[in-house]
């Protein structure tokens, strides 16, 4: 189905345009980090692998580790005031994991899929969804091959007549009642041998492991009465992937920048079970591009901790927009709406990195940018989340400003965004790399 595109604003309706086809084809971390790094080739970057000498000539390269991809550019002039603008986000979103053993068939002869409760989810919200398999197999020679099935399975409520206190209480027990519904009284159906099939593979014979989520199948839309709301899954944190990729893409575009700091897009996986991974951000892997970097640039430890001590961080994760229907929960001076601009994110406890230098940072690239900001504080009574900023500035030491772009129904199976909000932030994301 053709999407709707009424605001006459061709820059507008492009940018859309883009986000929705990148939301469709990134149904894992997997999947957007290869489609990032993918768009980035296109764009002139230099694939970068791990286990080869290191490449910091000037221009674009990129690297994809698991579901995390990192991407910098190299200015053609390196002075010793030179540091790095990073702009950080995370790939993943909550989903249910397959476990090792994938599928089971009840006594009544339902076949179901068994999977794991990955990120802190809106149970309900993922109640009468068709959902597809999708994620990565790893072959005995090693090769990861990404995979997406068809509408598969479905996770179907119990009808009210069963349960007459359902609109007043549910409990959703994440082992009883989380189980997908793939199959009945098919008893030889093989769920591995479907999935491998979907990658093109003749059966499971040659998967070794997997790394798959049961994910929405329904393609996201836009709606409302200019077309200016987005319905999909995944817009945490894919609304800001996709606006830091487009940027880095503009810039891109411009060719190889003069001089100025080391322009870095840093966007790890893990972020929704704390970021504690090889890809995740309390890991190794922006250290080790930012250290390499340095090292390839002939910079010793004293000439790297100095470039670190000239960086920046925003960090860029999807915000609360004030929910008109629960007006209460937000605190009430501070009431960010969905297509006023960005947020910034502020909290005195650290959940956010935020302090008044990174707001001024901030401010700084949303003016050369013309762009609106938001804050966002929590309510007192309310304990916010936190994101990634808070740990890449304790890991580094490289001051952080966290941001995002305002959603409803955060961690739904089906988020909501404002397209302006998504175009302003790609807007303020380029200005801050060009050095405001």
């Amino acid at each position: 189905m053709t999407p709707r595109l009424e605001s006459k604003n061709p820059e507008l309706d492009s940018n859309t345009l883009d986000y929705l086809h990148f939301l469709a084809d990134s149904p894992t971390p997997y999947h957007a980090a290869s489609l990032a790094a993918q768009r980035l080739e296109d764009a002139g970057f230099t694939r970068q692998s791990e286990t080869e000498p290191w490449d910091a000539s000037p221009g674009g390269h990129v690297m994809v580790r698991g579901g995390a991809v990192m991407a910098w550019v190299v200015p053609q002039n390196i002075t010793d005031a030179t540091g790095f603008r990073i702009v950080g986000a995370h790939t993943d979103s909550p989903a249910f994991t397959l476990k090792p053993s994938p599928q089971t068939t009840t006594g009544d002869g339902w076949g179901q899929i068994e999977v794991e409760v990955y990120g802190g989810m809106i149970m309900n919200s993922w109640l009468d969804r068709e959902l597809c398999v999708a994620g990565r197999l790893i072959m005995a020679s090693g090769e990861e091959i990404l995979v997406r099935t068809a509408p598969l399975a479905r996770i179907p409520q119990l009808a009210i007549h069963l349960n007459r206190g359902v609109n007043e209480s549910l409990h959703l027990d994440p082992q009883k009642h989380l189980h997908p519904v793939w199959t009945v009284d098919t008893p030889d159906a093989s769920l591995m041998d479907t999935i491998a099939r979907a990658a093109g593979l003749e059966n499971a014979n040659e998967v070794v492991s997997f790394d798959l989520i049961c994910t929405p199948s329904q393609g996201p839309a836009t709606f409302g009465s200019e077309a200016q709301f987005v319905a999909a899954g995944r817009q945490d944190n894919l609304s800001s992937v996709h606006p830091a990729l487009t940027a880095l893409e503009d810039i891109a575009g411009m060719g190889i920048p003069e001089g100025g700091d080391i322009i870095v897009l840093s966007c790890f996986d893990h972020e929704e079970v704390g970021s504690e991974s090889r890809t995740g951000a309390a890991g190794p892997i922006l250290e080790d591009v930012l250290r390499r970097t340095a090292w390839a640039l002939g910079r010793d430890e004293d000439g790297y901790a100095r470039m670190i001590a000239s960086s920046t961080c925003v960090s860029a994760d999807a915000a609360h927009s004030v929910h008109p229907n629960y007006p209460e929960v937000h605190d009430p001076s501070h009431h960010p709406v969905m297509g006023r601009g960005p947020v910034v994110k502020i909290n005195a406890k650290q959940r956010y990195a935020t302090n008044g230098v990174g707001i001024a940072l901030w401010k700084r690239a949303c003016t050369r940018a013309g762009v609106s900001s938001q804050d966002f504080v929590s309510n007192n009574a309310s304990p916010c989340g936190t994101t990634i900023g808070p740990i890449t500035a304790t890991r580094l030491g490289i001051e952080t400003v966290d941001v995002g772009v305002g959603l409803l129904s955060m961690h739904s199976a089906r988020e909501m965004s404002h397209v302006q909000d998504l175009l302003d932030l790609r807007k303020v994301l380029a200005a801050y790399w060009l050095g405001a």
